[in-house]
């Protein structure tokens, strides 16, 4: 499977308007009508999952002061690979003064699951970007506990070409026969990662912790920020409370809805 998605958006006197859409092969990208809030970019998979030799790419330019919210219609399915990795490259552009919540909804992986997937974002003088990712570790309704993993998961943040944050994550095989340790995954069956970078972002931490101070069972969380970036880390042993705080902490760092297609 092959898929290209790509989205430009400028600022107009209406809000953002399209000024480039691209699709081709399973990747597409629907703009639904919204009635206030910040215009929303929601990309698919028509394919239904992910399986090794797949390749997906999503692309998202917003230009100087466009303001929007990007996600995935459903969580994305990574399933048991017979022949490499699946490979998914997410490319983020943000224009001076402009908005992006980059939102997808979760990554499932299934035992035997490849996926390598690459998300970069470039942002101009004082652009503002939210994004989020989380990884759920098989299928909690089916009892499923993974004893085979290929996870290769980069994050990188640029502003005005100097490295802002950079997180790469690596889950394999071996990890897992480790995954029990404190400083691995503990008894967690997910995790996510959330990410301020803002030139005030140092301002939301407080706001921030107060989110993390009765937090859900089972889940550890913790929040830092520094030079223009905040970051929240988390691990649970049930993906619904996970998301649950993800929502709440989301609702801060954006000060705005969730795209309508989060459900819980």
């Amino acid at each position: 499977m092959h898929g290209r998605a790509a989205v430009a958006l400028a600022d107009g006197p209406r809000g953002a308007r399209l000024v480039r859409l691209f699709q081709q092969g399973s990747a597409k990208a629907l703009l639904p009508r919204v009635y206030g809030g910040l215009p929303e970019v929601v990309f698919l998979n028509t394919a239904g999952g992910l399986t090794g030799g797949d390749d997906l790419g999503y692309e998202l330019t917003l230009g100087p002061d466009a303001r929007a919210v990007a996600t995935t219609q459903a969580a994305e399915r990574a399933y048991r690979s017979l022949s490499g990795a699946a490979r998914v490259e997410v490319s983020l552009s943000v224009g001076p003064g402009a908005v992006l919540h980059w939102l997808p909804q979760e990554t499932i992986l299934f035992d035997r699951a490849a996926l390598h997937r690459r998300t970069r974002a470039e942002l101009s003088g004082d652009a503002r970007l939210v994004m989020a990712e989380t990884v759920i570790l098989g299928r909690a309704a089916m009892g499923e506990r993974l004893a085979e993993v290929d996870l290769l998961d980069w994050r990188e943040v640029r502003r005005d070409g100097e490295p802002v944050l950079l997180e790469p994550v690596r889950l394999t095989t071996a990890m897992l026969d480790h995954r029990t340790s404190p400083a691995l995954l503990g008894e967690a069956v997910a995790f996510a990662s959330l990410a301020l970078v803002d030139l005030r972002a140092e301002e939301r931490l407080a706001e921030c912790r107060q989110c993390l101070h009765s937090l859900p069972d089972g889940v550890e969380a913790a929040v830092s920020a520094l030079k223009g970036r905040l970051v929240v880390r988390a691990l649970a042993r049930d993906s619904f409370a996970l998301r649950r705080l993800v929502t709440v902490c989301l609702g801060v760092l954006t000060g705005a809805p969730l795209p309508r297609v989060w459900n819980l």
